[in-house]
């Protein structure tokens, strides 16, 4: 059975309301290292008039070697993106919700930095609870959408774009602490990654609140 393809049936609705929409969702929420990173994304009734890039889903459909283009497609199709982060230590220090909201909301400062008014759009948001709200997101309109990332094209763009931006951010970390293999397993809890945690205890980047209970920080 193939991939559910994205569609733009929701967007397009809801652009006959609202003058802009905003397509949020998380990538990074499960791992055991790391931040966590909020992809934003900004469409209008004309984007969504213009056909889905090729190739775009999901974040976790798209296979890794083709991420980069598929994500490279989508930000040239909407009209602005950003990403926003959460850092291992927020994460420690307020919990993995209150971070994504966080990190949603320095998503869309990015946005409004970019001239882009949050206030006047319909914001999509993937799953099935408002963690923007309680993150001082009053004044928006937040539109919970479960499975929003399968099938609305805007929110698997801005899946993939903050997919893309976090997998680089760990390739990065990985050449800082190579004993962990983040380059390929993005700081999830991989088997070869927990065997490392075994033998190091927990680095800096780790959620020490997470499954590193008992380990000692030695870097």
């Amino acid at each position: 059975m193939s991939p559910v393809e994205p569609r733009l049936t929701l967007e397009r609705r809801l652009l006959r309301e609202h003058a802009i929409l905003i397509a949020c969702d998380e990538v990074g929420r499960g791992a055991l290292a790391g931040p966590v990173a909020v992809g934003a994304v900004v469409i209008d009734a004309a984007r969504s008039r213009k056909r889905v890039p090729q190739g775009l889903r999901d974040s976790k459909l798209v296979p890794e070697h083709r991420r980069a283009e598929v994500a490279a497609r989508a930000a040239s199709w909407v009209s602005a993106s950003a990403v926003g982060w959460a850092s291992s230590v927020e994460i420690d220090e307020i919990g993995i919700i209150r971070a994504l909201g966080l990190a949603t909301m320095r998503a869309l400062a990015d946005l409004r930095a970019h001239g882009v008014v949050p206030e006047d759009a319909i914001v999509v948001l993937d799953g099935n609870y408002d963690y923007i709200t309680p993150a001082g997101g009053t004044g928006l309109t937040i539109r919970p959408v479960t499975k929003a990332d399968r099938d609305c094209a805007s929110a698997a763009a801005a899946s993939v774009i903050a997919k893309v931006a976090r997998d680089a951010l760990m390739t990065e970390l990985h050449d800082e602490l190579p004993a962990y293999s983040w380059a390929r397993n993005k700081g999830y809890a991989s088997p070869e990654h927990r065997e490392a945690i075994r033998d190091h205890g927990i680095s800096h980047h780790h959620r020490a609140s997470w499954a590193l209970l008992g380990e000692p920080t030695l870097f």
